[in-house]
């Protein structure tokens, strides 16, 4: 694992996908984090709170909030993520379409940072989870999701034209499955048992007095003590949601979203171990850096908001007596940390461990390089000679698949038809593409 390039207590003001970029690979334990729901609609603070002037917009638009860096990127190394974005463009509209841009250039990178033993925990609720889990499969690999939890938030939202939304959901994933930490028997984790389960099944007690019950499950004995408690599971209705949005509860700072330190303290008590690195990208009113340094975790957090450093301030404050630091000194930093590892970008699964460096000069857009090539050798498909009337039928692709280390750069770069693309996928060069066309018999004559 990469040594981390950033101090402990970190705030980064400014655009989290920089700083995400900036930082070390590998260098996370667990990233908690609570990111803009799509929504369609803007957030403000109360103006009587100290959020006072916090505001973001939950709102998207494709012609307007995506880059198309973002779009080459995803397009280039990360063709699953695509389809989860084109999907959502087909079947709820652009504004989704850009959100999940938006998202999935930073979870992308959010991967990049986090340890083997790491965990993703991503807060949304009905409005995009379902869209957010699908693309959390095309970065993470659906085998790496370890839990779909639903907090009931209590705040008594009902309607009497549809299903009430009282869940918001929390989707984790695992950089690499049954490498990462859980601690199932931590005291956040757990629930006492229900009086009629204590009285019928803990029965027996132990050398030290402990009451304890007894079950043999495929000839393997297992043991839960009474004052352990059960585990939680994936159902979590015992914390309200009122304890951090009402204005007379200590933890309210009056930001339009806030949740409470409880949840996240779970959260980070399940997912990692005392002197562990939590980040926050979307830290708002601090939540997760707070609940971090309450439990005696390291933490770097991110904001957009200018106002972000003092609410850290003021909660840490409001919090000294539960700190393990009695005086924690906070790093304010707007611009990126360098990189002191390798320095690659966030790439696919399959990946040579020898990569090259780009050309020096500035970087074409997928759309200039094809401009270019067509301009350079007609609507002419490289793959199988065929020309076609119309250039719509023709891909930009790669010469040497970036799985193999290939640049992004034109001179990395050839136009095919639709077949010859999926034929080529990440196995083959251009040469080979051809030599397996001429052996098929695909080639134009």
């Amino acid at each position: 694992m990469a040594e981390a390039n950033f101090a402990n207590r970190t705030l980064f003001h400014g655009d989290n996908l920089d700083f995400l970029r900036g930082m070390n690979s590998g260098t996370v334990h667990l990233i908690a984090t609570d990111p803009p729901f799509n929504k369609g609609r803007d957030f403000h603070a109360t103006p009587d709170s100290l959020a006072s002037g916090a505001k973001f917009q939950d709102r998207w638009s494709w012609a307007d909030d995506v880059e198309g860096e973002w779009v080459d990127q995803i397009q280039d190394d990360w063709p699953a993520v695509w389809e989860v974005i084109d999907a959502a463009r087909a079947a709820w509209g652009d504004d989704m379409a850009a959100f999940l841009c938006f998202m999935g250039v930073r979870l992308i990178e959010m991967r990049r940072v986090l340890r083997d033993d790491g965990s993703l925990y991503l807060h949304c609720d009905p409005t995009a989870s379902h869209y957010l889990k699908a693309l959390l499969d095309a970065i993470f690999g659906r085998r790496n999701f370890v839990g779909h939890i639903i907090w009931n938030k209590q705040d008594g939202v009902k309607s009497r034209t549809h299903w009430g939304n009282e869940n918001d959901a929390i989707l984790c994933f695992a950089k690499a499955l049954r490498r990462h930490t859980f601690n199932a028997r931590d005291p956040a984790c757990r629930k006492p048992f229900a009086d009629i389960s204590l009285a019928m099944h803990f029965n027996k007690t132990d050398g030290d007095g402990r009451a304890y019950r007894e079950r043999i499950v495929n000839g393997k004995r297992y043991v839960y003590y009474a004052d352990e408690g059960r585990f939680i599971g994936n159902l979590w209705n015992d914390i309200s949601s009122m304890q951090a949005n009402t204005p007379i509860m200590r933890e309210s700072m009056g930001y339009p979203t806030q949740k409470p330190l409880a949840l996240y303290e779970r959260i980070i008590a399940a997912s990692s171990n005392s002197g562990d690195i939590v980040l926050d990208p979307f830290a708002g009113c601090a939540t997760t850096p707070i609940a971090a340094e309450r439990l005696g975790r390291q933490w770097v957090a991110m904001d957009i908001w200018e106002g972000a450093a003092d609410i850290v301030r003021q909660r840490l404050a409001d919090n000294r007596q539960l700190l393990t630091d009695a005086d924690p000194q906070i790093h304010y930093a707007t611009e990126p940390p360098e990189r002191t590892d390798e320095g690659e970008a966030a790439v696919p699964f399959l990946q040579v461990t020898e990569r090259y460096a780009e050309p020096e000069g500035p970087r074409m857009s997928r759309a200039a390089m094809y401009d270019h090539l067509l301009a350079q050798y007609g609507p002419r498909c490289q793959g199988c000679d065929r020309t076609f009337d119309d250039p719509r039928y023709l891909e930009l692709d790669h010469n040497t698949p970036r799985s193999d280390g290939g640049l992004y750069h034109i001179t990395n770069r050839v136009l095919l038809c639709g077949p010859c693309n999926l034929l080529k996928s990440n196995q083959y060069t251009l040469s080979g593409l051809r030599r397996q066309n001429q052996r098929l018999g695909y080639m134009a004559q």
